[in-house]
Protein backbone atom coordinates (compact mmCIF):
# COMPACT_ATOMS: atom_id res chain seq x y z
CA UNK A 1 0.00 0.00 0.00
CA UNK A 2 2.88 2.44 1.03
CA UNK A 3 4.65 1.94 -2.18
CA UNK A 4 1.16 1.99 -4.27
CA UNK A 5 1.00 5.64 -2.53
CA UNK A 6 4.43 6.41 -3.06
CA UNK A 7 4.10 5.72 -7.22
CA UNK A 8 0.64 7.84 -6.93
CA UNK A 9 2.88 10.66 -5.17
CA UNK A 10 5.67 10.34 -7.96
CA UNK A 11 3.36 10.45 -11.08
CA UNK A 12 1.71 12.99 -9.44
CA UNK A 13 4.74 15.23 -9.11
CA UNK A 14 5.99 14.11 -12.10
CA UNK A 15 2.26 14.85 -14.11
CA UNK A 16 2.47 18.74 -12.20
CA UNK A 17 5.82 19.16 -13.58
CA UNK A 18 4.76 18.28 -17.16
CA UNK A 19 1.93 20.16 -16.98
CA UNK A 20 3.55 23.46 -16.06
CA UNK A 21 5.92 22.76 -18.27
CA UNK A 22 4.03 22.53 -20.95
CA UNK A 23 1.73 25.71 -19.72
CA UNK A 24 4.60 28.27 -18.71
CA UNK A 25 6.20 28.84 -22.57
CA UNK A 26 7.46 32.11 -22.94
CA UNK A 27 4.94 34.17 -24.85
CA UNK A 28 6.18 37.36 -27.33
CA UNK A 29 5.08 40.60 -25.92
CA UNK A 30 5.93 43.88 -26.80
CA UNK A 31 6.29 47.04 -24.24
CA UNK A 32 7.72 50.65 -24.37
CA UNK A 33 11.18 50.90 -24.94
CA UNK A 34 13.38 51.44 -21.84
CA UNK A 35 14.78 55.25 -21.70
CA UNK A 36 17.46 56.23 -19.79
CA UNK A 37 17.01 60.23 -19.20
CA UNK A 38 20.54 60.59 -18.49
CA UNK A 39 22.02 59.09 -21.55
CA UNK A 40 19.53 61.48 -23.62
CA UNK A 41 20.16 64.46 -22.02
CA UNK A 42 23.73 63.70 -22.76
CA UNK A 43 22.66 63.37 -26.28
CA UNK A 44 20.67 66.95 -26.46
CA UNK A 45 23.45 68.41 -25.10
CA UNK A 46 25.78 67.20 -27.53
CA UNK A 47 23.20 67.84 -30.69
CA UNK A 48 22.83 71.34 -29.37
CA UNK A 49 26.20 71.86 -29.04
CA UNK A 50 27.11 70.37 -32.81
CA UNK A 51 24.32 72.66 -33.99
CA UNK A 52 26.01 75.91 -32.24
CA UNK A 53 28.62 74.90 -34.23
CA UNK A 54 26.99 73.86 -37.25
CA UNK A 55 25.14 77.66 -37.02
CA UNK A 56 28.37 79.64 -36.51
CA UNK A 57 30.22 77.73 -39.90
CA UNK A 58 26.95 77.94 -41.64
CA UNK A 59 27.11 81.70 -40.46
CA UNK A 60 31.05 82.07 -41.79
CA UNK A 61 30.70 80.25 -44.57
CA UNK A 62 27.62 82.90 -45.68
CA UNK A 63 29.96 85.63 -44.93
CA UNK A 64 32.71 84.20 -46.83
CA UNK A 65 30.91 83.70 -49.49
CA UNK A 66 29.60 86.88 -49.68
CA UNK A 67 33.02 88.77 -49.25
CA UNK A 68 33.98 86.48 -52.28
CA UNK A 69 31.02 87.37 -54.62
CA UNK A 70 31.78 91.24 -53.47
CA UNK A 71 35.58 90.65 -54.48
CA UNK A 72 34.11 89.49 -58.01
CA UNK A 73 32.09 91.82 -58.47
CA UNK A 74 35.10 94.44 -58.32
CA UNK A 75 37.23 92.51 -60.11
CA UNK A 76 38.85 94.06 -63.21
CA UNK A 77 40.89 92.86 -65.97
CA UNK A 78 43.88 94.77 -67.93
CA UNK A 79 42.13 96.04 -70.98
CA UNK A 80 42.48 98.49 -73.81
CA UNK A 81 40.42 101.28 -76.29
CA UNK A 82 40.63 100.88 -79.42
CA UNK A 83 42.69 104.49 -80.51
CA UNK A 84 44.21 104.00 -83.74
CA UNK A 85 42.59 100.41 -84.35
CA UNK A 86 40.59 100.56 -87.85
CA UNK A 87 39.31 96.63 -88.28
CA UNK A 88 37.28 96.07 -90.83
CA UNK A 89 33.63 96.38 -90.67
CA UNK A 90 32.18 93.30 -90.36
CA UNK A 91 32.76 89.32 -91.57
CA UNK A 92 31.49 90.05 -94.92
CA UNK A 93 34.96 92.27 -95.32
CA UNK A 94 37.23 89.31 -95.59
CA UNK A 95 37.91 87.24 -98.18
CA UNK A 96 37.17 84.19 -96.58
CA UNK A 97 38.06 79.92 -97.10
CA UNK A 98 34.28 77.93 -96.76
CA UNK A 99 33.86 77.09 -93.26
CA UNK A 100 31.08 76.23 -90.92
CA UNK A 101 29.45 78.70 -88.45
CA UNK A 102 30.71 78.69 -85.22
CA UNK A 103 30.05 75.55 -82.70
CA UNK A 104 30.28 76.77 -79.07
CA UNK A 105 32.68 74.28 -77.08
CA UNK A 106 30.72 75.70 -73.66
CA UNK A 107 33.00 74.14 -70.22
CA UNK A 108 35.34 72.09 -71.91
CA UNK A 109 39.10 72.59 -72.99
CA UNK A 110 38.51 71.24 -76.15
CA UNK A 111 39.59 74.44 -78.32
CA UNK A 112 42.13 72.08 -80.35
CA UNK A 113 39.52 69.69 -81.73
CA UNK A 114 36.90 72.38 -82.34
CA UNK A 115 39.59 73.90 -84.10
CA UNK A 116 41.18 71.40 -85.99
CA UNK A 117 38.14 69.92 -87.24
CA UNK A 118 36.88 72.95 -88.34
CA UNK A 119 40.07 73.19 -90.28
CA UNK A 120 39.68 69.64 -91.82
CA UNK A 121 36.24 70.43 -92.97
CA UNK A 122 37.44 73.41 -95.14
CA UNK A 123 39.70 71.24 -95.94
CA UNK A 124 37.70 68.69 -97.32
CA UNK A 125 35.43 71.31 -99.39
CA UNK A 126 38.62 72.90 -101.27
CA UNK A 127 39.81 69.06 -101.86
CA UNK A 128 36.69 67.20 -102.59
CA UNK A 129 34.40 70.34 -102.46
CA UNK A 130 31.94 68.24 -100.04
CA UNK A 131 30.36 69.86 -97.18
CA UNK A 132 30.84 67.47 -94.34
CA UNK A 133 30.20 68.25 -90.56
CA UNK A 134 32.46 66.54 -88.43
CA UNK A 135 31.66 65.10 -85.16
CA UNK A 136 34.63 67.56 -82.37
CA UNK A 137 33.70 64.61 -79.55
CA UNK A 138 34.42 61.82 -81.66
CA UNK A 139 37.79 62.79 -81.34
CA UNK A 140 37.92 64.06 -77.16
CA UNK A 141 36.40 60.96 -76.34
CA UNK A 142 39.84 58.87 -77.83
CA UNK A 143 42.00 61.71 -77.07
CA UNK A 144 41.44 61.18 -73.52
CA UNK A 145 41.21 57.48 -73.61
CA UNK A 146 44.46 57.39 -75.01
CA UNK A 147 45.24 60.12 -71.85
CA UNK A 148 44.50 58.15 -69.91
CA UNK A 149 46.27 54.52 -71.61
CA UNK A 150 49.72 56.60 -71.38
CA UNK A 151 49.15 58.13 -67.92
CA UNK A 152 48.57 54.12 -67.17
CA UNK A 153 51.80 52.82 -68.68
CA UNK A 154 53.88 55.73 -67.26
CA UNK A 155 52.64 55.08 -63.76
CA UNK A 156 50.98 58.51 -63.20
CA UNK A 157 54.12 60.59 -64.68
CA UNK A 158 51.89 61.70 -67.62
CA UNK A 159 49.85 65.00 -68.26
CA UNK A 160 46.09 64.35 -68.33
CA UNK A 161 43.76 67.21 -68.68
CA UNK A 162 40.70 68.05 -71.14
CA UNK A 163 43.39 70.13 -73.17
CA UNK A 164 45.54 69.24 -76.15
CA UNK A 165 47.45 69.80 -79.55
CA UNK A 166 45.87 70.51 -82.88
CA UNK A 167 47.57 67.55 -84.48
CA UNK A 168 46.45 65.43 -81.90
CA UNK A 169 42.93 64.75 -84.55
CA UNK A 170 45.88 63.78 -87.21
CA UNK A 171 46.82 60.93 -84.70
CA UNK A 172 43.46 60.01 -83.86
CA UNK A 173 42.08 60.06 -87.10
CA UNK A 174 44.70 57.72 -88.49
CA UNK A 175 43.98 54.81 -85.88
CA UNK A 176 40.15 55.00 -85.22
CA UNK A 177 38.36 57.13 -87.96
CA UNK A 178 36.08 59.75 -87.97
CA UNK A 179 32.22 60.16 -87.60
CA UNK A 180 29.66 62.95 -88.84
CA UNK A 181 28.26 65.07 -86.28
CA UNK A 182 25.07 63.70 -86.44
CA UNK A 183 26.34 60.67 -85.45
CA UNK A 184 28.19 61.48 -82.23
CA UNK A 185 27.42 64.47 -80.21
CA UNK A 186 28.67 63.68 -76.91
CA UNK A 187 25.60 64.35 -75.48
CA UNK A 188 22.30 62.67 -74.40
CA UNK A 189 19.82 65.09 -75.17
CA UNK A 190 19.36 67.33 -77.80
CA UNK A 191 20.28 71.37 -77.39
CA UNK A 192 22.12 70.11 -73.89
CA UNK A 193 25.50 72.71 -73.53
CA UNK A 194 28.84 70.75 -73.40
CA UNK A 195 30.03 70.34 -69.49
CA UNK A 196 33.61 68.33 -69.55
CA UNK A 197 34.37 69.27 -65.41
CA UNK A 198 32.15 66.06 -64.13
CA UNK A 199 34.23 63.46 -66.88
CA UNK A 200 37.38 65.01 -65.95
CA UNK A 201 36.64 64.53 -62.61
CA UNK A 202 35.46 61.23 -62.28
CA UNK A 203 38.69 59.88 -64.30
CA UNK A 204 41.15 61.86 -62.07
CA UNK A 205 39.75 60.39 -59.19
CA UNK A 206 39.67 57.01 -60.43
CA UNK A 207 43.60 57.17 -61.45
CA UNK A 208 44.25 58.90 -58.27
CA UNK A 209 42.75 55.74 -56.97
CA UNK A 210 45.15 53.68 -58.85
CA UNK A 211 47.90 55.47 -58.39
CA UNK A 212 47.45 55.60 -54.57
CA UNK A 213 46.74 51.75 -54.34
CA UNK A 214 49.19 50.62 -56.87
CA UNK A 215 46.21 49.10 -58.86
CA UNK A 216 48.11 49.79 -62.40
CA UNK A 217 46.52 47.26 -64.67
CA UNK A 218 46.36 48.34 -68.57
CA UNK A 219 43.74 46.06 -69.33
CA UNK A 220 41.09 46.29 -66.27
CA UNK A 221 42.14 50.60 -66.00
CA UNK A 222 41.23 51.01 -69.60
CA UNK A 223 37.94 49.37 -69.18
CA UNK A 224 37.31 51.38 -66.67
CA UNK A 225 38.35 54.83 -68.41
CA UNK A 226 35.70 53.21 -70.92
CA UNK A 227 33.04 53.12 -68.66
CA UNK A 228 33.16 56.77 -67.31
CA UNK A 229 34.02 58.00 -70.89
CA UNK A 230 30.80 55.99 -71.81
CA UNK A 231 28.83 57.06 -68.62
CA UNK A 232 29.37 60.97 -69.48
CA UNK A 233 29.74 61.16 -73.48
CA UNK A 234 28.41 58.06 -74.97
CA UNK A 235 29.75 54.88 -76.31
CA UNK A 236 31.04 55.63 -79.76
CA UNK A 237 29.03 54.20 -82.67
CA UNK A 238 31.02 51.00 -84.40
CA UNK A 239 28.61 51.86 -87.30
CA UNK A 240 26.02 54.23 -88.57
CA UNK A 241 24.36 54.81 -91.80
CA UNK A 242 25.83 58.20 -94.51
CA UNK A 243 23.59 58.88 -97.35
CA UNK A 244 22.18 55.55 -97.69
CA UNK A 245 25.39 53.18 -96.68
CA UNK A 246 26.56 51.95 -93.67
CA UNK A 247 30.14 52.69 -92.98
CA UNK A 248 32.37 52.05 -89.83
CA UNK A 249 34.37 55.47 -88.96
CA UNK A 250 37.38 53.89 -90.75
CA UNK A 251 35.58 53.54 -93.66
CA UNK A 252 33.76 56.93 -93.71
CA UNK A 253 37.37 58.41 -92.89
CA UNK A 254 39.03 56.26 -96.11
CA UNK A 255 35.97 56.21 -98.28
CA UNK A 256 34.24 60.10 -97.76
CA UNK A 257 36.87 62.10 -96.09
CA UNK A 258 39.65 61.43 -98.33
CA UNK A 259 41.91 63.15 -96.40
CA UNK A 260 45.57 62.05 -96.53
CA UNK A 261 46.50 63.31 -92.69
CA UNK A 262 50.28 62.95 -93.40
CA UNK A 263 49.80 65.75 -95.95
CA UNK A 264 49.85 68.25 -93.04
CA UNK A 265 52.09 70.02 -91.22
CA UNK A 266 52.99 71.65 -88.15
CA UNK A 267 54.67 74.52 -87.33
CA UNK A 268 56.22 76.30 -84.60
CA UNK A 269 58.89 79.33 -84.27
CA UNK A 270 61.17 79.86 -81.79
CA UNK A 271 64.82 80.37 -81.24
CA UNK A 272 64.91 77.30 -78.75
CA UNK A 273 65.68 75.16 -81.75
CA UNK A 274 67.57 75.18 -84.97
CA UNK A 275 65.68 76.93 -87.55
CA UNK A 276 64.68 74.79 -90.74
CA UNK A 277 64.34 71.38 -87.99
CA UNK A 278 61.90 69.32 -86.80
CA UNK A 279 61.25 69.76 -82.93
CA UNK A 280 58.93 68.95 -79.68
CA UNK A 281 56.55 72.16 -79.29
CA UNK A 282 57.16 72.24 -75.63
CA UNK A 283 54.45 72.69 -73.83
CA UNK A 284 52.37 70.38 -71.51
CA UNK A 285 49.24 69.92 -73.81
CA UNK A 286 51.97 68.18 -76.09
CA UNK A 287 51.17 65.63 -74.29
CA UNK A 288 53.08 62.50 -76.03
CA UNK A 289 55.68 64.66 -76.82
CA UNK A 290 55.43 65.18 -80.73
CA UNK A 291 58.54 66.05 -82.52
CA UNK A 292 56.94 67.12 -85.72
CA UNK A 293 56.93 70.52 -85.65
CA UNK A 294 58.97 72.59 -87.92
CA UNK A 295 60.65 75.50 -86.68
CA UNK A 296 60.73 78.46 -89.26
CA UNK A 297 62.08 81.85 -88.24
CA UNK A 298 59.48 84.43 -87.57
CA UNK A 299 59.06 86.27 -90.68
CA UNK A 300 58.92 83.25 -92.86
CA UNK A 301 56.64 81.53 -90.41
CA UNK A 302 54.38 84.88 -90.70
CA UNK A 303 54.72 84.60 -94.64
CA UNK A 304 53.32 80.85 -94.64
CA UNK A 305 50.20 81.96 -93.05
CA UNK A 306 49.63 85.59 -95.13
CA UNK A 307 50.50 83.44 -98.32
CA UNK A 308 48.39 80.59 -97.71
CA UNK A 309 44.76 82.22 -96.09
CA UNK A 310 45.62 84.87 -99.47
CA UNK A 311 46.28 81.29 -101.83
CA UNK A 312 42.80 79.61 -100.28
CA UNK A 313 44.30 77.48 -97.86
CA UNK A 314 42.86 77.89 -93.76
CA UNK A 315 44.94 77.68 -90.97
CA UNK A 316 44.43 76.28 -87.85
CA UNK A 317 46.68 78.13 -85.19
CA UNK A 318 47.10 78.50 -81.53
CA UNK A 319 48.77 80.48 -78.57
CA UNK A 320 48.19 82.89 -76.40
CA UNK A 321 44.57 84.70 -76.28
CA UNK A 322 44.77 86.34 -72.51
CA UNK A 323 45.68 89.37 -73.20
CA UNK A 324 44.84 92.72 -72.81
CA UNK A 325 44.21 93.67 -76.94
CA UNK A 326 42.10 91.01 -77.21
CA UNK A 327 38.52 92.97 -76.80
CA UNK A 328 36.13 90.26 -76.99
CA UNK A 329 32.73 92.65 -76.92
CA UNK A 330 34.62 94.59 -80.19
CA UNK A 331 35.53 91.24 -81.87
CA UNK A 332 39.32 92.12 -82.21
CA UNK A 333 42.62 91.07 -81.22
CA UNK A 334 45.76 93.14 -81.40
CA UNK A 335 48.64 94.38 -79.45
CA UNK A 336 48.60 97.90 -77.57
CA UNK A 337 50.78 100.20 -77.86
CA UNK A 338 51.48 100.73 -73.93
CA UNK A 339 52.31 96.75 -74.57
CA UNK A 340 54.99 97.10 -77.05
CA UNK A 341 54.84 99.24 -80.87
CA UNK A 342 53.83 97.06 -83.64
CA UNK A 343 57.62 98.20 -85.55
CA UNK A 344 59.75 96.81 -81.96
CA UNK A 345 58.07 93.19 -82.84
CA UNK A 346 60.61 90.57 -83.79
CA UNK A 347 61.61 87.01 -83.03
CA UNK A 348 63.22 88.73 -79.67
CA UNK A 349 60.72 90.29 -78.45
CA UNK A 350 58.90 87.17 -79.35
CA UNK A 351 61.06 84.71 -77.74
CA UNK A 352 61.26 87.41 -74.47
CA UNK A 353 57.82 86.15 -73.52
CA UNK A 354 58.04 82.51 -74.57
CA UNK A 355 60.61 82.39 -72.07
CA UNK A 356 58.78 84.41 -69.12
CA UNK A 357 55.08 82.61 -69.83
CA UNK A 358 53.53 85.76 -70.67
CA UNK A 359 53.31 83.85 -73.69
CA UNK A 360 51.72 80.77 -73.46
CA UNK A 361 49.52 77.90 -75.13
CA UNK A 362 46.20 78.38 -74.56
CA UNK A 363 43.68 78.72 -77.38
CA UNK A 364 43.46 76.68 -80.45
CA UNK A 365 41.35 78.70 -83.14
CA UNK A 366 40.61 78.26 -86.48
CA UNK A 367 41.74 81.03 -89.59
CA UNK A 368 39.35 81.21 -92.44
CA UNK A 369 39.69 85.16 -93.84
CA UNK A 370 42.00 87.68 -94.95
CA UNK A 371 41.90 91.63 -95.25
CA UNK A 372 44.10 94.11 -95.78
CA UNK A 373 43.12 97.16 -94.52
CA UNK A 374 45.18 100.77 -94.15
CA UNK A 375 47.98 98.72 -94.66
CA UNK A 376 47.45 96.69 -91.60
CA UNK A 377 47.13 92.64 -92.44
CA UNK A 378 43.42 91.24 -90.42
CA UNK A 379 42.64 87.50 -90.29
CA UNK A 380 39.40 86.55 -90.01
CA UNK A 381 39.58 83.79 -86.65
CA UNK A 382 36.78 81.12 -86.34
CA UNK A 383 36.68 80.75 -82.25
CA UNK A 384 34.50 78.19 -80.37
CA UNK A 385 35.98 80.26 -76.86
CA UNK A 386 33.02 82.07 -74.75
CA UNK A 387 34.77 85.23 -75.28
CA UNK A 388 33.96 85.37 -79.27
CA UNK A 389 30.57 85.59 -78.69
CA UNK A 390 30.70 89.13 -76.62
CA UNK A 391 30.86 90.78 -79.87
CA UNK A 392 28.51 91.31 -82.76
CA UNK A 393 29.65 88.97 -84.66
CA UNK A 394 29.21 85.91 -82.66
CA UNK A 395 31.73 83.68 -82.70
CA UNK A 396 34.32 85.16 -84.78
CA UNK A 397 37.38 87.74 -83.85
CA UNK A 398 39.71 90.12 -86.23
CA UNK A 399 42.95 89.14 -85.81
CA UNK A 400 45.53 92.05 -86.50
CA UNK A 401 49.16 91.02 -87.94
CA UNK A 402 50.82 91.87 -84.93
CA UNK A 403 48.55 89.97 -82.45
CA UNK A 404 49.58 86.68 -84.45
CA UNK A 405 53.19 87.82 -84.55
CA UNK A 406 53.67 88.05 -81.23
CA UNK A 407 51.21 85.36 -79.80
CA UNK A 408 50.53 83.10 -81.77
CA UNK A 409 52.94 79.56 -81.17
CA UNK A 410 52.04 76.92 -84.25
CA UNK A 411 49.86 76.04 -86.16
CA UNK A 412 48.89 73.56 -88.90
CA UNK A 413 48.79 73.89 -93.07
CA UNK A 414 49.16 71.36 -96.05
CA UNK A 415 51.98 70.99 -97.12
CA UNK A 416 51.22 72.11 -100.71
CA UNK A 417 51.87 76.18 -98.71
CA UNK A 418 56.14 74.41 -97.67
CA UNK A 419 56.77 73.00 -101.09
CA UNK A 420 59.59 76.14 -100.95
CA UNK A 421 60.73 75.08 -97.17
CA UNK A 422 60.57 71.48 -96.70
CA UNK A 423 63.75 70.82 -98.70
CA UNK A 424 65.51 73.28 -96.38
CA UNK A 425 64.70 70.44 -93.27
CA UNK A 426 67.88 69.50 -91.86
Amino acid sequence: MKRFLRSVTVFSVLFIFIFVSINSQNKVIYKKKTKFPLLDSIVKEREKKADEKNKLTGIIIEKNKEIKKNNEDMEMSLSTDLKGVFPPASTNDFNSVFHFKPVAQYYTSTCWSFSATSFYESEIFRLHKRKIKLSEMWTVYYELLAKAKRYIKERGHSFISGGGETNGVNRIWKEYGVVPAEVYTGLFEKNKKHDHIPVMKEIKKYLDFVQENDLWDMKENTAHIRLILDKHLGAPPASFKYEGKIYSPKTFFKEIIGLNMDDYCSVMSTKYFPFYSKQEFKVPDNWWHSKDYLNLPLDVWYDVIRRSIKSGYSIVIGGDVSEPGKVGASDISFIPSFDIPERYINQDSREYRIYNKTTDDDHGIHLVGYKKKAGKDWFLIKDSGRSARLGKFKGYYFFRGDFVKLKMLTFTIHKDMLRNILPKIK
